[in-house]
């Protein structure tokens, strides 16, 4: 298939047929499912969440019509594990190899598992997931043929449909992947990755810095170069293939809608992942330079975008009524990322955490707790906040429930059924969330405390040591209901507090819950 791209001129959907409206998909036992994952969206960058210098009226919308969280994590503070936790309701530290992955990363999620795809698909729906991945290709690391069939792919997993970034947009490779081939596959140039070292006769970063026009990095970034752009790994050919960084958000877009169109008269889900946020910032030149903080301000503009896309796809076709959205992040916000875009420099008083501790990576509350939407018109009457505590890791149950899925035995181990408290039927939620960093370091947080195991690592990520690591050797204990920004230890004065959450770390340990 051909990229496609929108633009302003012609962002909004032509109008379907009449036979084509969707008034005999109003059976609310049977809503559209789309899971809206932005990539590094912090809990404090949407206006809806009271951020500076940001407009967002899709997401506003969204807010105004259903559950806005104030209590929501993501399981991991790092991409991988966080989508891999979303996906399979397990969490990522009980399994090896799901830390961040390299573009050219064998499959992560074992194809034998069952997925939230999976619970849609035999439930009668057809599946898609469109953007960013970063969950693995391939049955073998580093073994892949980029210029055929991959022999495994997001089709193994339950996606019916899947256009993806294989990874991250600052790692190889730079193309898109639909349905296990490379999209617009150039075959005059044939394509070649690696992650140990460059190819003969293609100029690299660190030798080229003239050729990064469009980014500098600031660190790492400077391997192979695509779109003026420095990366993570090396690459040669592409061709055609290739991205253009600034129209990434377009072209997932349209072939989100598309999907949406495609699908108008049966229900569907789709789980779509943005990259807007995630370093290289470089958006459309539609948006670059109308936001204070500069890109990083104009990508989160960028997404909201999307949003509206989507929303007005949804509105023409007479399915936004019965369709139910998540909108979230996979982890914490983080300014430098490896490339010299101004991001901290610009922010103008703007806090991406909402003036939390720590950031991406870290296993204070910056790394974990992110925006988390629930908009559902048809069921979802009463818009409003909720302070309920909610993890990612049980969307698997929860919409299980909502569809009246049977999970087999041993899928989603680590997921519970909370439907009733992300409808907003309920303010229970859940008594604790687990939270990881980087480096493995698990949480716990309750309603009042957030306890933070022992761990010998640095007090800085080391690759951006300016943002705190949470890392100590001594037990970590915080009174949130007092400090909500984590500043006082005290594990000393509580050792029945901080029994209890090591206990409750111990149970989980074991998969005792």
């Amino acid at each position: 298939m051909k990229e496609k791209f929108l633009y302003a001129s012609a962002c909004l959907p032509l109008l379907a047929p009449a036979h084509l409206l969707a008034a005999d998909r109003d059976d609310p036992s049977r809503p559209n499912v789309i899971i809206i994952c932005a990539d590094d969206l912090g809990y404090g960058d949407l206006e809806c969440y009271r951020a500076k210098n940001i407009h967002t009226p899709a997401v506003n919308s969204l807010a105004q019509h259903g559950i806005q969280f104030t209590n929501a994590y993501a399981v991991a503070s790092t991409s991988t594990p966080s989508r891999y936790s979303l996906l399979t309701g397990e969490y990522a530290w009980r399994k090896p190899g799901t830390d961040v992955a390299a573009g050219n990363a064998g499959m992560i999620i074992d194809p034998g598992r069952y997925t939230l795809a999976d619970v849609f698909k035999n439930s009668g729906y057809v599946t898609s997931v469109i953007g960013k991945w970063h969950l693995g290709l391939g049955s073998e690391t580093g073994e892949q043929d980029w210029n055929a069939p991959l022999p495994s792919h997001p089709g193994d997993l339950g996606f019916d449909y899947s256009y993806i970034m294989a990874a991250t947009a600052d790692r190889v490779p730079c193309v898109f992947i639909e349905n296990g081939k490379v999209a617009n596959y150039d075959p005059a140039h044939p394509i070649e990755v690696s992650y140990k070292k460059p190819f003969a006769g293609e100029p690299v970063g660190a030798d080229h810095p003239e050729l990064m026009y469009n980014l500098q990095p600031t660190h790492g970034h400077n391997q192979a170069i695509v779109n003026g752009i420095g990366r993570i790994g090396y690459m040669k050919g592409g061709g055609k293939a290739l991205w253009k960084d600034e129209n990434i958000a377009d072209s997932i877009t349209a072939h989100a809608i598309d999907f949406i169109r495609q699908h108008s008269q049966e229900p569907f889900f789709m789980y779509f992942a943005t990259n807007d946020v995630h370093v290289p910032r470089f958006p459309h030149e539609r948006f670059r330079g109308k936001n204070v903080m500069g890109l990083r301000g104009d990508a989160i503009a960028q997404f909201d975008w999307s949003v509206g896309q989507l929303l007005a796809c949804l509105e023409e076709l007479r399915l936004r009524e019965n369709t139910l959205i998540i909108l979230t992040s996979d982890n914490g916000p983080v300014c430098d990322d490896g490339y010299d875009d101004q991001a901290a420099e610009r922010l103008n008083g703007h806090s991406p955490t909402g003036g939390l501790r720590g950031n991406k990576y870290s296993a204070f509350e910056g790394g974990t707790r992110i925006p988390f939407i629930v908009s559902w018109p048809a069921e979802i009457r009463k818009a409003g906040t909720s302070d309920a505590l909610v993890s990612q890791i049980d969307i698997m149950k929860s919409l299980g429930q909502l569809v009246g899925a049977v999970l087999p035995k041993g899928s989603a181990p680590d997921s519970g059924d909370y439907l009733n408290t992300l409808l907003g039927k309920d303010t229970k939620g859940r008594e604790w969330v687990m939270e990881q960093s980087y480096n493995h370091t698990l949480s716990v947080r309750t309603k009042d405390w957030k306890y933070i195991e022992p761990s010998d690592g640095p007090v800085g990520v080391p690759w951006v040591p300016e943002i705190e690591s949470g890392n100590n050797t001594a037990p970590q204990l915080y009174k949130l209901v007092d400090d909500a920004h984590e500043q006082q230890n005290v594990a000393v004065e509580y050792p029945e507090v901080v029994f209890k959450m090591q206990d409750i770390l111990r149970r989980v340990r074991k998969g005792v819950q």
